[in-house]
């Protein structure tokens, strides 16, 4: 299978997951003609944010579809998915445990939830997902013990984790943990614009893109505080961040004048938010409203636009205080910018540069592997970008 053409992967993978060319293009969004010439080999498969959409929807790995042979998952098996996905399987939440303790105090689960957080955000995904399964039950049950106090962490918990489990390919897995979420906002306003914010990167990840935008979106009015003051900064990051998600999801449809409108309307509450806040977890300011708009831009397929604006954007004094597992996140995808221009070098200095940021991040995202592929494919690969691939198993 690794030999034949892309559009003809694409047509094997559709059959083993019995899916009509109908059914594919209503879950991408497409007419079935367009995936007709896909699999003819009459269009040619060459931004890979398709190339990611088609492997979402027909659930393989990117490199699948490239020819590559999927590296062995290091995500399942004690200690990683697999605890986590029977800690969201439960639904006997009460305030004690058959071994007959109760809910941890408010106080320290707050601690732990922090530690998760920090956990995530510097890219230590295995770490955290075998602190996972004991937080989830500890925050279910002192929700059932005190529902008036853990919500708000309970919905930070299914955050964090749907957060993760989007990392690693998990997003039927996500979507779960982020519909959690919502239920356990319980209408609240704050708390339900939060969890909205994971419920939209796990569509986003599905493929449900429309979906995305119309969940950020609607939750998106309900925080919209006045007077701006410091008391409503929380407020504004959490609707800043809204606003992006919805704009991320606007580019994967080709959206450009909603794209356009809501980075810009992100900006302006930026300026309000300003730098080097972390409000909700979210790490919202002007830098990360300007690297949205450069995924954004590759994934609408203005490359040189992307390029240009990343030149400017990693020259801010903030983009090195942010998140290392945000940073390597963002090189990935800007090295997709470069792979689409034909500038393999840099696309391959660009992964080096997120593996050195945050290990993790490349080697658990699909996204990553997905390039990865692409460059050692296209050119005799510098030497960090052939270990890399070997590390990932697609040399």
């Amino acid at each position: 299978m690794d030999e034949l053409p892309i559009g003809r992967r694409v047509a094997q993978w559709r059959i083993r997951r019995r899916m009509t060319q109908q059914m594919l293009a209503d879950r991408l969004g497409k007419s079935k003609s367009w995936v007709d010439k896909v699999e003819r080999g009459v269009r040619a498969l060459d931004r890979f944010s398709v190339i990611q959409d088609l492997a979402e929807v027909l659930r393989v790995d990117p490199v699948v579809l490239l020819g590559r042979t999927t590296p062995p998952s290091t995500a399942t098996g004690a200690g990683g998915v697999d605890p986590v996905r029977a800690a969201l399987a439960r639904y006997d939440f009460t305030p004690y445990d058959p071994d007959c303790r109760p809910a941890p105090p408010v106080v320290e689960l707050s601690r732990r939830v922090g530690h998760a957080w920090l956990t995530y955000q510097h890219a230590h995904y295995f770490r955290l997902l075998r602190m996972l399964p004991g937080l989830l039950a500890d925050a279910q049950r002192a929700h059932a013990a005190q529902p008036e106090c853990a919500a708000g962490l309970l919905v930070q918990v299914y955050r964090v984790t749907s957060s993760v489990l989007v990392k690693l390919g998990e997003a039927d897995l996500a979507w779960l943990a982020a519909d959690r979420a919502v239920t356990a906002a319980g209408g609240d306003r704050l708390l339900s614009a939060v969890a909205a914010i994971p419920l939209a990167q796990a569509l986003r990840a599905l493929g449900r893109n429309q979906l995305a935008m119309a969940a950020a979106l609607a939750a998106a009015p309900r925080i919209t505080p006045m007077p701006y003051d410091e008391g409503t900064l929380g407020e504004l990051s959490v609707l800043g961040t809204l606003l992006l998600q919805a704009a991320l999801a606007a580019a994967r449809c080709d959206d450009r004048r909603t794209v356009h409108d809501l980075t810009d309307r992100a900006g302006g509450i930026a300026d309000l938010v300003g730098e080097g806040h972390d409000h909700q977890w979210t790490c919202f300011g002007p830098t990360t409203v300007e690297l949205a708009r450069v995924v954004a831009a590759v994934d609408l397929g203005d490359s040189e636009d992307a390029i240009t604006r990343h030149g400017h954007a990693v020259r801010r004094d903030q983009w090195r205080r942010l998140p290392a597992g945000h940073r390597a996140a963002y090189l990935i995808d800007i090295a997709r910018a470069y792979l689409q221009v034909g500038d393999l070098a840099a696309a391959g200095r660009a992964l080096v540069d997120a593996d050195r940021t945050a290990p993790a991040e490349t080697r658990s995202r699909p996204a990553a592997r997905t390039v990865v592929a692409a460059v050692v494919r296209g050119r005799p690969a510098a030497a960090g970008v052939a270990h890399l691939a070997t590390t990932l198993g697609v040399a």
